[in-house]
């Protein structure tokens, strides 16, 4: 069981020692990659950037993107480096831009300044670049180094990957669940199974989304806000999405507050009055095909990658969350797990639906990590798509 390190993994004592400009560049990687995490919330559809500048072993600027049509994180370290950046060291969480968007290309900049050398995490993974600034870097004389922690710095940035190579969002499936598996009692109470400081994280997890997904089941039971309560966040508010089949929810509850913007999912099932009624509370209302049970969760999610929707956070029920994983759109799962045992064979299960079978069709899954938050544990898994 490992503690969460904002700045990337601890070197293992038992690491083969490494030539000290190694040590420096992944330190100073660490902090580029800290930097970018300021911008959580704030760049989509942007990735997360953060830039050091190096000149005689010391920092002498540093930055990160904060939001689109913004300078990017390389140009906002040159520009407090400013002379100093001359044969200076540029370290960048990711491959310097070289196309013109809503900024000019960072190359440019960072040529111009006199940089002589520039350290960069991992590759960006938009099509435009790939790889395409850091051969122009080396083709005007700058000395290039890439792939410095590129693992951690890829994980800052999955869902841009995703949805720059797919145009799909990256999907995330949280949800929180007694030792044996239960999410509520067999009375439907379910506040709370986890404690504070696992309620507390998820709101983190809120901050990386661009939309949360809940169901009606969730929506009737708990009426949530599903807005972000994290110290110091200035993001804008992630998409609400309410996926109702029938027209189950009225539109009376936390998720029609217009404390941010509400999409309903539904199908030609919900009478119409209710659909006028959502509408009326300020909400965008969807009209999507029905898969035979519910929403359509494919189309749903292709419909947001195309509103430029890059992580999703799907909150919802274990109906909900079997049709995502039995379409094989989830691409992670966090899954807070509380020392309780609940029982009861009418209580809800983390996942049902039909299920896999036989055994050989279960969906396999790779462990990222599992770490003690509070009295809870969190247990975050990939879905292993290599089998």
């Amino acid at each position: 069981m490992r503690q969460r390190s904002a700045a990337g993994p601890a070197l293992s004592p038992s690491s083969p020692p490494r030539d000290r400009s190694d040590v420096s560049d992944e330190a100073y990687i660490e902090r580029a990659i800290e930097l970018a995490e300021r911008g959580r919330g704030l760049v989509s559809p942007n990735p997360m950037v953060g830039a050091v500048v190096v000149a005689e072993r010391s920092i002498v600027g540093e930055g990160f993107h904060e939001g689109p049509g913004l300078p990017h994180a390389e140009v906002v370290a040159l520009n407090q480096a400013g002379d100093l950046a001359r044969d200076a060291t540029l370290y960048t969480s990711l491959e310097p831009c070289n196309h013109y968007g809503r900024t000019p290309p960072c190359t440019e900049a960072i040529v111009r300044a006199g940089v002589a050398r520039v350290v960069s995490a991992t590759t960006d993974p938009n099509p435009v670049v790939d790889g395409r600034g850091l051969r122009m870097l080396r083709d005007r004389g700058v000395e290039v180094r890439n792939g410095v922690l590129a693992e951690v710095a890829q994980r800052l940035n999955e869902a841009f990957a995703k949805h720059v190579r797919t145009g799909m969002p990256f999907v995330v499936w949280k949800a929180a669940s007694s030792l044996d598996g239960k999410v509520a009692a067999r009375d439907g109470s379910s506040r709370w199974i986890t404690g504070e400081a696992a309620r507390a994280d998820v709101h983190r997890l809120r901050a990386w989304s661009d939309a949360i997904v809940v169901g009606a089941g969730t929506a009737l039971a708990d009426d949530p806000e599903l807005t972000v309560r994290a110290p110091g966040y200035r993001g804008r508010p992630p998409i609400r999405v309410l996926v109702d089949a029938r027209g189950r929810v009225g539109s009376s509850g936390d998720l029609f507050d217009r404390q941010a913007p509400t999409l309903v999912a539904t199908t030609e099932l919900a009478p119409l009055e209710v659909r006028e009624g959502w509408r009326a509370a300020g909400a965008e209302v969807l009209v999507l095909e029905t898969d035979g049970e519910g929403v359509a969760l494919g189309p749903l999610f292709a419909d947001l990658g195309k509103r430029d929707v890059q992580g999703v956070l799907l909150e919802g029920g274990p109906t909900l969350a079997w049709s995502a994983v039995e379409d094989r759109l989830v691409d992670t799962i966090v899954l807070y797990l509380a020392p309780k045992l609940i029982g009861g064979e009418t209580a809800a299960t983390v996942l049902e639906g039909r299920g896999f079978a036989p055994i050989r069709q279960a969906l396999p899954m790779r462990i990222r990590s599992v770490e003690r938050i509070g009295d809870d544990l969190r247990v975050e898994a990939d879905v292993h798509r290599d089998r």
